[in-house]
């Protein structure tokens, strides 16, 4: 496989194969055994990061206190490695001593047990922090009561919310219903545990349809670790499940002037559903992607192969619409109805902040760092280190890979993200609509962390082409033997990244007092309500809690005015502008 699946018809594969060893001519593979192996691959990486989220389950410590929290992040890392040191040393022997197939299904299957247990152990120190209590992330404040609101909601039959993605909210309601004896708090928790491990493999899978192993692995890990919101992870995954569907669909395009007409339709009708099911999930990213990918599809279209060639693309992009649209058609029918007059006018600190600022977020929390210190400052007009980084590595993707699909893609998404980022922004003040404008950050900073991942490999792919085209006619056993090596050492590199980067991210989600302003506060909500029976959660503070709302509705504000969120009473009309509310 090459390092991405497909390039411009016309021009030569990124990277020369390896010529055949005379010892071992290599099998032919067969459909079967690519299927087991993809199989296995995606077992792994699921099983591991599902099997360690409820491994952690079982971590005896009091997550209310700090010292029982750090006793909880070492349990889990002391487990990540028992884990991982045999799969390493079996990666890294294969490297020194296997055949090529069979290191090369050990890569694959260890890069797949990293992507899974990156997240599993997010998952698990969730599940360490929300230990003794039946409440997920939340409790009920905030967007988990919202959509417990609006599960509840479609469980007594008064339908979904006219333009909220339905998707989620169905599989809590239908979870809480069947597993849940009709508790959608309960349920909630389950999902954010669920969804949180499987966020990294996914993730990875994703990126495995156009990357081989490591690089799938370079570019998921920590895009999955830092983009990872457990309190709905559901949203985000949608967003980095969708930037490598699209890519893997513009390579399609670029493809089927090769393929028959039913192989376009079948691709296009699978690509299709699967991009109607994220629909479903959650709709922001499709609409701050769709402009770019659409003059994408025009710029990949064949239009010069001629008439055959056409009538293939035609039948794909035909096909992937219509499963598409078919798929997704609850929603779609809703926003047609009812979009125009849907406005978002929430507020919260990430729109008071500098609009050209993409590079992180500090989420709507109003503890640290304060409001003066964000965006953090740089060393170069306001830019740091990371950020010239990720600019350096858009510069070198646009110069090695511009013709490349998945460049294509990621480029599409990062260009669309921000022309729409700064509409919406712009005519805030007047419309007195955020339009979610902000969340735009995340898929312009994925774009430019895709961007980077790639410009990085096709560089090494040119820097192996230089290598073979300056030793002609010599073997090519030494760059051959680097290489595995190399990703070998790599693995080994990025599972332990893997295992701080996670820490770090469980560590934000340890249960905090309120007043401290942090994403603590999530965890400790949930230890002070009330249990099924009455009684209060094992470690709630000074043995106290309070009763759930029973019968909690989502309510419309008529509001005309962007509310201000996390801003001073006293402070809102220099945020704002008008007279700010009632106190009350």
């Amino acid at each position: 496989m090459p390092d991405v699946v497909a390039e411009a018809p016309d021009e030569p594969r990124l990277i020369p194969p390896d010529p055949p060893s005379p010892a071992s001519p290599p099998r032919p593979r067969t459909p079967a055994r690519r299927l087991l192996a993809a199989s296995a691959e995606a077992a792994v990486a699921l099983v591991l990061a599902v099997g360690f989220m409820v491994w952690a389950r079982n971590i005896q410590v009091d997550p209310m206190i700090r010292v029982g929290q750090v006793s909880g992040l070492a349990k889990l890392q002391f487990r990540a490695a028992l884990l991982t040191i045999p799969l390493l040393a079996a990666v890294v022997r294969a490297a020194h001593r296997a055949e090529d197939r069979r290191y090369g299904l050990v890569l694959r299957l260890g890069c797949a047990a990293v992507a899974g247990l990156g997240t599993g152990i997010v998952a698990g120190g969730i599940a360490v922090a929300l230990r003794g209590t039946p409440w997920g992330l939340g409790g009920q404040d905030g967007d988990p009561g919202t959509l417990q609101g609006y599960a509840a909601s479609f469980l007594r039959g008064e339908g979904l919310p006219d333009v909220y993605p339905p998707g989620f909210i169905v599989l809590l309601a239908a979870w809480a219903k069947y597993l849940r004896q009709g508790h959608v708090g309960f349920a909630l928790k389950d999902l954010q545990l669920l969804l949180s491990a499987v966020f990294g493999p996914l993730c990875y899978l994703a990126w495995r349809t156009l990357l081989r192993p490591v690089w799938a692995l370079v570019l998921a890990l920590p895009a999955a670790i830092l983009f990872l919101d457990p309190i709905r992870p559901y949203s985000h995954l949608v967003m980095v499940v969708l930037l490598p569907l699209i890519g893997r669909l513009l390579t399609e395009l670029v493809l089927a002037g090769r393929r028959t007409v039913r192989a376009a339709l079948l691709r296009g009708a699978a690509l299709g559903a699967v991009l109607g099911l994220l629909f479903l999930v959650y709709s922001g990213w499709f609409v701050w992607s769709t402009p770019g990918v659409l003059v994408a599809v025009l710029v990949l279209v064949p239009w010069r192969q001629g008439r055959a060639a056409l009538a293939r693309a035609a039948a794909l992009l035909g096909a992937t619409g219509a499963a598409a649209a078919a798929v997704g058609s609850p929603l779609l029918l809703k926003l047609a109805e009812h979009g125009a007059s849907t406005v978002d006018r929430y507020a919260y600190f990430d729109v008071y902040t500098d609009p050209a600022y993409v590079l992180g977020w500090r989420s709507d929390r109003s503890g640290w760092p304060a409001a003066w210190a964000w965006p953090p400052p740089g060393e170069l007009a306001g830019q740091t280190t990371f950020s010239l980084l990720v600019l350096a590595g858009l510069g070198l993707a646009l110069a090695l890979g511009l013709r490349r699909p998945p460049v294509i893609a990621a480029l599409s998404c990062l260009v669309s993200a921000w022309v729409l980022r700064f509409w919406f922004a712009g005519h805030m003040q007047r419309d007195q609509a955020v339009m979610l404008y902000p969340r735009t950050t995340w898929l312009i900073l994925y774009s430019l962390i895709v961007l980077t991942v790639l410009a990085a490999m096709l560089l090494s792919g040119a820097l192996r082409t230089a290598w073979l085209r300056l030793t002609p006619g010599r073997p090519v056993r030494l760059p051959r033997f680097l290489g595995r090596r190399l990703a070998a050492g790599s693995l080994c590199a990025l599972a332990v990244f893997g295992a701080m980067a996670a820490s770090w991210s469980a560590n934000r989600y340890m249960p905090a007092v309120p007043q401290t302003g942090t994403m603590g506060i999530d965890a400790w909500r949930s230890h002070t309500l009330e249990r099924a029976d009455g009684s209060c959660p094992r470690y709630a503070p000074g043995h106290t809690c309070t009763a759930p709302h029973e019968d909690w509705r989502p309510q419309d504000s008529k509001d005309t005015r962007l509310w201000c969120g996390n801003v001073d009473f006293k402070n809102w009309t220099a945020y704002c502008g008008g007279k700010p509310p009632s106190p009350e």
